[in-house]
């Protein structure tokens, strides 16, 4: 593996689920971005933007390309940032917080509550190799609404049309159409469309 991991291979690498052991190359990535993540989010946060401006900054954080439509209220906070994807007419409220370097994606239309935690890793369960991590991808489909207080852990899918009930803790994914709630979050009810 080079020494220097590009975002590239760093988005690549976490895509395929790589297991990061401490002292690496890959795992040392993780401070380097979480550097420029702490510069970015610290202007973000601290003093007022307009929405163009918050758009501009989250692109410079995602190094992705941000629509027009997206919207967000700051703090936001992230340990990455470079492996976050959102899509048309997402918004993301206030005190959110993305471990975002297994990956986040969040498609069109979805909405997500205040103090929302989206984790995508793992540590090792054996004490001896606890600071190596493991990556696991979150996924939010379309229309989606997440309510306030909500935890997603990695590795989550949820599926288009689907509600998060405020203070739940998504464990595993949710099917499209589906009212979640409670911790874990269970599938309540469906939505008729």
């Amino acid at each position: 593996m080079k020494n220097e991991i590009t975002i590239k291979d760093f988005r690549e690498l976490m895509a395929k689920g790589t297991y990061v052991e401490a002292d690496t190359e890959l795992f040392k990535s993780f401070h380097k971005f979480s550097q420029k993540a702490l510069k970015i989010t610290s202007e973000l946060n601290n003093k007022y933007h307009t929405p163009e401006e918050v758009r501009e900054l989250f692109a410079k954080l995602t190094q992705n390309d941000v629509p027009k439509s997206f919207g967000m209220f700051p703090p936001f906070y992230t340990d990455c940032g470079i492996n976050i994807k959102v899509g048309e007419n997402v918004f993301i409220n206030s005190c959110c917080r993305f471990q975002d370097q297994g990956g986040i994606e969040i498609d069109d239309g979805t909405l997500i509550g205040h103090n929302t935690t989206i984790a995508t890793l793992n540590h090792d369960f054996n004490p001896a190799k606890r600071q190596n991590l493991t990556p696991s991808s979150v996924k939010i489909g379309k229309n989606v609404w997440i309510g306030s207080d909500c935890t997603i852990l990695s590795g989550v899918e949820i599926g288009d049309g689907s509600i998060i009930g405020a203070g739940s803790v998504v464990t595993k994914s949710i099917p499209k159409n589906s009212i979640a709630v409670g911790n874990p979050a269970r599938v309540i009810k469906n939505i008729e469309v």
